[in-house]
């Protein structure tokens, strides 16, 4: 074999992957489609401390983040959050990519950007041979194992026949300068209007800019677009008085997979990331767990590789710890849609109003977490008598999950 490990996809996710089995002596390449690492980007650049302190990329936040305001579809806010204690960052795509990037490389892995995956083609008993289109010519690479790191509409994982992620949300993004919030803060926005069963957000990423965009489920957006929607957001939504000042300087977009694919492991071949479908139900961020799917199969799979024991039930096995990852998306889901996706503009009025009473916000943040939100929203439906009625569904939800 050319090498034990072919991953395909040289984002946050695969290069993290591809650096901790490099630095377990482990024969890394990273195959990239793009000429660049960290572009384009489609995600909304939130990194949790957590996954921040896995690759010590400090220097590319742009704006360390405290907390956040909710707004109901109507009049109802609430801000949650304590300052001066740090939930997220918004970090430089392009420096944060390229800085992980950059680590697989100084751990010993290779890199072929420009390089786009066509197809696979298995060895019986040994590897696969990955067929590939390098700036106008073709060619192959042999490996022991192969992994899909390459996002929502990962062709590995077509490849592969793992299934599909549960939901594909679509995501649309702007930049702009003109907008003002409170510093350290973002702000989400509600309503059927706005982003039908989801959020908009708007977050500051510091030099005066901010990132406003929306994700919403294409069963939901009937006749309207993503773009249309944002649009009506910043010019004819009750919030339009505040982004009369913004300039649009760059735009993004791209899909959000939510919910695990059926067989995320096959015979020496494993996805990873947004490949996998792991994107946080409740937000739509993937670089926590992935990250978190990394650090949790990083030595078995190593030891693996070395002893080339990579069939589809050791890899199932090394894997078994995924099962939580899963479980508690599922979970993320359904408390979810219970709180959010399946409540109309009056009834996420009345919710962002009790979020609101102050015994209610100081359960928030207390409990809040941006990775783990279900304890947060268990102990709402336990404690909160106004969230009472929505406990028998949840209780269903919880036991089906």
């Amino acid at each position: 074999m050319d090498h034990d490990v072919v991953v395909v996809g040289a984002g946050p996710v695969g290069a993290r992957l591809a650096t901790v089995l490099a630095e377990r002596g482990v024969d890394v390449l990273l195959m990239e489609e793009h000429a660049s690492i960290g572009r384009p980007f489609q995600c909304a650049g939130l990194v949790n401390p957590w996954s921040m302190a896995q690759v010590g990329l400090e220097h590319t936040v742009l704006q360390e983040i405290d907390g956040a305001t909710i707004h109901g579809p109507h009049h109802a806010s609430v801000s949650v959050g304590v300052p001066g204690e740090t939930r997220t960052s918004a970090v430089c795509r392009n420096r944060f990519d390229e800085g992980v990037a950059a680590q697989a490389i100084h751990a010993g892995s290779k890199l072929m950007l420009s390089t786009t995956a066509t197809g696979l083609l298995p060895i019986e008993g040994r590897g696969w041979r990955v067929h590939h289109h390098h700036e106008g010519t073709t060619g192959t690479t042999t490996c022991r194992l192969v992994v899909g790191a390459d996002g929502a509409h990962s062709r590995v994982r077509h490849w592969l026949r793992s299934g599909r992620p549960k939901e594909i949300m679509i995501g649309n993004q702007v930049e702009v300068t003109g907008f003002h919030t409170e510093d350290r803060w973002l702000e989400m926005f509600t309503g059927e209007s706005i982003a039908p069963g989801f959020f908009a957000w708007a977050i500051p990423t510091g030099f005066g800019t901010h990132r406003i965009g929306l994700w919403s489920s294409p069963d939901r957006l009937d006749d309207a677009s993503p773009e249309t929607l944002l649009d009506n957001l910043m010019t004819t939504s009750r919030h339009a008085p505040r982004f009369v000042d913004c300039q649009i300087v760059a735009r993004f977009c791209g899909p959000i997979p939510g919910g695990m694919v059926r067989r995320p492991v096959r015979e020496r071949a494993m996805l990873f990331g947004d490949a996998a479908g792991l994107a946080k139900p409740t937000t739509g961020g993937g670089i926590g767990p992935g990250f978190k799917q990394v650090s949790m199969v990083a030595d078995a799979l190593a030891e693996a590789i070395h002893d080339d024991n990579l069939s589809e039930n050791m890899l199932k096995k090394i894997a078994r710890p995924w099962d939580d990852l899963k479980r508690h998306q599922t979970r993320a889901r359904a408390l979810r849609n219970l709180f959010l996706t399946e409540s109309d503009d009056e009834t996420l009025e009345r919710h962002v109003s009790v979020f609101a009473q102050p015994e209610v916000t100081e359960m928030i943040n207390r409990l809040g977490d941006i990775e783990h939100p279900v304890p947060l929203g268990l102990e709402m439906l336990r404690k909160v008598p106004s969230f009472r009625p929505l406990a028998l569904r949840a209780g269903w939800a919880m036991l089906t999950a």
